[in-house]
């Protein structure tokens, strides 16, 4: 590769990395605040917080990655273009093959680092996000105790004590349980205790009241208790069974699941879509940067306007990927649907290589813009006139 085509790669890898970094960090933010409950109800640290939501980034990165290169690949052949670089190497005697060649290397590169998350990374970060937040989440008796504070265990079930003493004697006992749509409870209690034994872990609550309301009714029913045992077992820590989703499984998983696994035997499809999705993964950024490079890699005079033939290829690279979604989708009950996926990423690769080959210019008809040219003129001049 020679010095052009190191200026190419540095320039788009750079690009790549600089788009990939800054989507990604918008995304994990908007995600990041979804659990920002593990700070403000639960006590958790900042640290933790950000270890916890950080896990995520790998699955962030193996959707954004292709994206982001797609859209460097397209900015630097825009700028080649507009600098009439592009002419130049043409009128030099340069193939459009050797101009290609930078581009489709950054594309290897990740084109590799997708398959690397796609197969083990994204998953393992995914098991460890669950594994940490369930030890996170699963011993919150220390919580609960806390005195003044009001903890949410969990959607629809909320905590309030007024006191502790030295002894565990807890006092003012405020309960709130909504997580049956169909009926609310609310439990208070002048005192009560934790106890654990051989059944799980319990609150007993002592000398209150339990107010129960069915969902359409205007009136609670009251029952006045002298002992009530709530079940914390669910929240008391200790060994958590953790059963991993089909997204959190690795590859190899997916492509010889154990028959025994109950959640195979529940969604064998969604393990078969999931694993085809997986592994298609890798060749999305190798078919949008051939896509992207057939719109806008040949040659052109700055008179010739790149813009449509840019819309066009994000238009490309859009229905490619809408095509492996809806393929994912239905391959879950349809195992065949794959195949869609398949047969469009082979298409890409053959437009591609045919227009690359033969310098084909790939332009919409005049009409179209001829009217888009229209309709820019005429959008142009009534905000002049405004």
């Amino acid at each position: 590769m020679g010095s052009i085509g190191r200026y190419i790669f540095r320039t788009t890898f750079g690009a790549f990395l600089v788009i990939c970094a800054s989507v990604t960090a918008l995304m994990w933010i908007t995600q990041a605040l979804r659990d920002i409950d593990l700070m403000t109800n639960q006590g958790q640290s900042i640290f933790v917080f950000v270890g916890i939501t950080g896990l995520i980034i790998p699955l962030l990165v193996q959707i954004i990655a292709p994206i982001a290169l797609m859209i460097a690949v397209a900015h630097v052949l825009n700028k080649l273009g507009t600098d009439s670089e592009i002419i130049v190497m043409n009128a030099a005697g340069m193939s459009p093959w050797r101009l290609f060649r930078p581009f489709f290397m950054v594309a290897g590169v990740v084109s590799i680092m997708v398959a690397l998350i796609s197969a083990y990374v994204s998953p393992k970060g995914l098991r460890e996000l669950r594994r940490w937040a369930t030890e996170v989440r699963a011993d919150l008796v220390t919580n609960i105790v806390q005195p003044g504070r009001f903890t949410t265990i969990e959607r629809g079930l909320t905590f309030h004590i007024r006191e502790r003493r030295g002894d565990g004697l807890l006092l003012g006992i405020f309960l709130d349980d909504r997580r049956d749509p169909k009926e609310r409870a609310t439990f208070l209690a002048e005192q009560g205790k934790i106890l654990e034994n051989q059944r799980g872990t319990f609150l007993v609550l002592a000398n209150g009241s339990l107010q129960r309301q069915d969902a359409g009714d205007k009136d609670p029913s009251i029952v006045i208790y002298d002992q009530y045992a709530f079940d914390l077992s669910r929240f008391a820590g200790g060994n958590q069974t953790i059963k991993y989703s089909v997204r959190e499984r690795y590859l190899w998983e997916l492509a010889t699941p154990d028959p025994q696994d109950a959640l195979f035997q529940e969604q064998p499809g969604q393990f078969h879509a999931e694993f085809h999705d997986r592994l298609m993964a890798p060749l999305y950024p190798l078919a949008m940067v051939m896509i992207v490079y057939a719109y806008l890699g040949a040659p052109r005079t700055t008179r010739q306007s790149r813009a449509v033939s840019m819309m066009a290829a994000i238009s490309a690279v859009a229905g490619l990927r809408v095509v492996g979604f809806a393929s994912t989708i239905f391959a879950v009950h349809m195992p065949i649907a794959v195949l869609f996926q398949y047969g469009a990423v082979i298409i890409a690769f053959a437009l591609g290589y045919f227009a690359i080959s033969r310098g084909v210019i790939i332009e919409p008809p005049a009409f179209v813009t001829n009217a888009i040219a229209a309709l820019t003129e005429r959008i142009t001049r009534r905000a002049e006139a405004t």
